[in-house]
């Protein structure tokens, strides 16, 4: 069984409301359709009711059993204004600047994922990452101990010879261009999190570098080995070896050699890149010559789940994150 299949089992036992602000456009209401027919969540569309259900129709989606909410027009108005003028009062926010903010859909979804009245939503068909992200450290912001919100790949291989049968979790590969040793270590310990949430699997996590062990001298090794040792102190119950090369942290027998004695070593099923240059290389290199499926990239680190999507998304890629966010959720 596919991991995306497991995710969907796991979305329609607890079925969560997830918004999509992005209500009007094309594919979001095509995936709207699908998602509540298949059961995964309670699909919520936030835009001009009349827009949305005009569009529906052209496209034959049937809307009748999906809440459609106008920011506007809705009884959550008001409270989101003030919620959000308190929130962020202390950065200059004015009650009337507050006003206008929460007229804009993104702002308004983030809202209603703050105040508990959706269980998490997904963006980004028509938005920037940066549309995104920006309101949910605003207003939503990360959980606590975690010091940065990053992104994690599923990456499941055609054979089973590495990782979870198959299965790892490669991180940051999509939103941190150069974290510190704090900060890598906390997507350290929230990759830890997406593996257990979303793919039901114990984490062995390899903090990877050019050396292993100490086999390499230099500043960049050191923030990976300091990394590491974060890691283990903030979340002891966490299997993580570092500083470990790749072939060290994924092939048993260059384990034993390289790091003999490591709990991680030789069969590590989270790799932690050093950087998002080697992260992004790395999971492109993966999907497109060992033809493994990337799913993803999964935000982690925020305290409620809030998900990105590729502005070339698909329907499919569209119902397939509503699906993670609602699993996340559940947590």
């Amino acid at each position: 069984m596919s991991v995306m299949t497991k995710i969907w089992e796991k979305a329609k036992k607890n079925k969560k409301v997830i918004v999509l602000p992005e209500g009007s456009e094309a594919r979001t209401i095509n995936a709207a359709g699908i998602i509540k027919k298949e059961g995964l969540s309670e699909p919520l569309l936030v835009g001009k009711k009349d827009m949305i259900l005009t569009s529906a129709e052209k496209l034959n989606v049937d809307l009748s059993d999906i809440r459609i909410i106008e920011p506007v027009e809705s009884e959550y108005y008001e409270n989101y204004i003030s919620g959000f003028y308190k929130l962020r009062k202390a950065k200059g926010v004015t009650f009337e600047s507050a006003r206008e903010t929460i007229k804009d859909e993104i702002y308004f979804a983030t809202m209603m994922v703050k105040s508990g009245d959706a269980d998490g939503m997904v963006s980004g068909a028509i938005h920037s990452t940066g549309d995104l992200l920006r309101p949910a450290l605003q207003i939503i912001k990360t959980l606590p101990g975690i010091s940065i919100v990053s992104s994690s790949f599923i990456m499941e291989l055609p054979y089973k010879d590495f990782g979870e049968d198959g299965v790892l979790l490669f991180a940051d590969c999509a939103i941190n261009p150069n974290p510190s040793a704090e900060e890598l270590a906390s997507i350290a310990i929230a990759t830890a999190g997406t593996a257990k949430s979303l793919c039901s699997m114990e984490p062995r996590i390899a903090m990877l570098s050019f050396s292993t062990k100490g086999s390499a001298k230099h500043e960049l090794v050191d923030k990976v080995t300091e990394a590491t040792k974060i890691v283990m102190e903030k979340a002891p119950e966490v299997l993580v070896d570092g500083e470990l090369q790749l072939d060290a942290a994924l092939i048993k027998k260059i384990g034993e050699m390289k790091a003999p004695g490591s709990s991680v070593a030789g069969k590590a099923n989270v790799l932690i890149f050093p950087d998002l240059q080697a992260g992004n290389i790395g999971y492109k290199l993966v999907q497109r010559l060992a033809k493994a499926e990337a799913i993803g990239p999964v935000s982690q680190g925020f305290a409620k789940p809030v998900n990105d999507l590729s502005r070339g998304c698909s329907v499919t890629d569209i119902v397939n994150v509503v699906a993670i966010t609602a699993v996340q959720s559940v947590l």
